[in-house]
């Protein structure tokens, strides 16, 4: 219909992303616990970009593995799927919490997000600043320049409860140290989490099973926009700034375009238009069960969700004729 503008996104991408994340997460799952993270890493890397070639779109991936020449493959401005579908900015984590699949600890995850061309911020790899927050709040009752207490004030007086009833997560990391005690002195708990943190936002979009009312401190910035498009499926609020800690990162930053280095990005500036987010477990944790083997076949669960439609979808997939075994 003319001057109409089409999603360009089709409903059954929902589907074909999902059946991206669960290859790279049982492909992953073979090595959990085995101590080696690369070799986990890279198991979910190829699974993906297996997967993602047999997909009907015009991919381009624009957070992915690092540049061309230190990432083989899904690395930032690849192109990827069949070639004869609509265009679309890809964001990939093929292997969120490398570390804890390589110790076996809960909530390692394979994520995916996809958008209409231009929908997701080209973010380079380095620290961002964030907060997020679920869905059903006023616009604004968090924000990346209050201070702690007076985030956690504001959300604790949204939500209806004292704030010793707010818990915040937060990256167990040695540069949280002042912001865990300003956590503290205002009265809120932490939860501490040591690694993950696109499972730690997400977390905050459902505070009653998880007990997480808000996620707070610095991660990966590729990270933040993956959130971010989880987020703009589901609800909630988030913000990021990102964080160079050398002269090397803003000029990186510059020439991916982003000329404001200090900008405070919301989560439509990160993830717009129409997006499809899925994340498939590798090990069990607060939203997705991990992988399963059992004779010969591999059972996963996917969350998948889309922004135009509102739609998230649980999905338990159950793959026979699967090598179960620990690669040689």
């Amino acid at each position: 219909m003319a001057g109409k503008k089409s999603s360009g996104l089709d409903r059954v991408l929902v589907l074909e992303v999902a059946r991206v994340t669960e290859a790279a997460a049982i492909a992953a799952a073979r090595l959990r616990g085995r101590g080696n993270e690369k070799a986990a890493d890279k198991a979910a890397v190829d699974a993906m970009r297996r997967e993602l070639g047999k997909v009907a779109i015009k991919g381009r991936v624009v957070i992915g593995e690092g540049e061309m020449d230190e990432a083989p493959m899904l690395y930032i401005g690849e192109e990827v799927g069949t070639g004869a579908g609509p265009a679309v900015d890809i964001a990939v984590d093929p292997l969120e919490g490398t570390t804890i699949c390589a110790k076996s600890m809960p909530n390692a995850l394979a994520v995916l997000a996809i958008a209409e061309r231009g929908g997701l911020l080209h973010a380079p790899d380095m620290y961002m600043e964030k907060i997020a927050i679920g869905p059903g709040y006023p616009p604004g009752v968090v924000d990346l320049d209050r201070s702690p207490a007076d985030n956690l004030n504001a959300l604790a007086e949204a939500k209806g409860v004292p704030i010793a009833e707010i818990t915040a997560c937060i990256l167990d990391r040695p540069r949280h140290a002042d912001l865990i005690k300003a956590v503290r002195d205002a009265g809120a708990a932490i939860r501490l989490i040591p690694d993950g943190d696109i499972a730690g936002v997400i977390w905050t979009t459902d505070s009653r099973e998880t007990g997480i009312d808000i996620y707070m401190g610095s991660g990966g910035a590729p990270e933040g926009v993956l959130a971010a498009a989880a987020l703009r499926c589901i609800g909630g609020q988030i913000q990021g700034r990102l964080m160079p800690l050398k002269a090397e990162e803003t000029a990186r930053a510059k020439s991916m375009g982003i000329t404001d280095i200090k900008r405070k990005y919301n989560m439509e500036d990160m993830a717009a238009g129409d997006v499809i987010f899925a994340a498939t477990g590798i090990t069990g944790g607060s939203l997705l069960s991990g992988v399963f083997f059992a004779g010969g076949s591999a059972t996963t669960e996917t969350v998948v969700m889309r922004s135009k439609t509102g739609t998230v979808r649980r999905i338990k997939t159950t793959v026979r004729d699967v090598d179960t075994r620990y690669p040689a």
